[in-house]
């Protein structure tokens, strides 16, 4: 998929976890596009080599619950891309319900960045992500589970704008080809059977499903389909 058609008219996005690789990349993205975008972060320092174009702002999502509302009226979207600190995984349910909970009462469209862990995989096998033996090393095992704890919240805002995109098994720093596919529930594997995206192509994955707004309530997935070197 391809897309390179500017929106009828800028619009006005914050993002939710903006340190992060995905974060970042999904900020550049949107202002490269003449987006008005805001990086929100506990720590706005932490923001300083964005774009010149982007407001940064220091908020806790965890503690400053009316200043999460304040900031997400004061939005057409949002766009989470938050993720605890290792050892902290289970905050993510919590960060997320704060965010949906905001949304719900400013009436804020809200794209979430998901994880793979419900994602089945392409072997016909029936097993995700989660379930497969042997497929998730140890020590990410912690976020997987929270990522399908935060799957299973959304179940619980069906009066909410959402939409989840979540990511392959394999993210990774690489360059920006704004080449990628589309799917739902499964896996999508590259030429070798890996399904991988870079962050740079990810966040274009995002800020296209911003810009497309018939989309409430869907969870979706990216990922490469390349052809081998010859």
């Amino acid at each position: 998929m391809i897309k390179n058609t500017p929106p009828k008219q800028p619009l006005k996005i914050v993002v939710f976890g903006a340190t992060g690789d995905v974060g970042r990349e999904t900020v550049i993205e949107a202002v490269a596009r003449g987006h008005q975008v805001t990086a929100i972060a506990r720590n706005a320092d932490r923001l300083a080599d964005l774009p010149d174009a982007v407001t940064c702002e220091s908020v806790d999502v965890l503690v400053d619950l009316k200043q999460v509302g304040h900031v997400m009226a004061a939005h057409d979207v949002a766009i989470s891309a938050l993720r605890p600190a290792s050892g902290s995984e289970e905050l993510l349910v919590e960060m997320s319900k704060n965010l949906l909970d905001a949304a719900r009462a400013t009436n804020t469209r809200l794209y979430i960045t998901g994880g793979a862990a419900t994602l089945k995989l392409a072997d016909g096998s029936g097993h995700s992500v989660l379930t497969a033996p042997d497929f998730l090393p140890d020590a990410v095992r912690p976020i997987a589970e929270a990522c399908a704890k935060q799957d299973a919240l959304l179940g619980h805002y069906d009066d909410v704008q959402w939409s989840c995109l979540r990511p392959p098994a394999m993210l990774f720093s690489g360059e920006k080809t704004r080449h990628y596919v589309l799917g739902t529930d499964t896996l999508i594997p590259d030429h070798d059977g890996m399904a991988r995206i870079s962050y740079a192509d990810f966040g274009v994955a995002m800020v296209d499903l911003v810009e497309d707004v018939d989309i409430d309530q869907r969870r979706l997935t990216v990922g490469y389909q390349t052809q081998a070197a010859a």
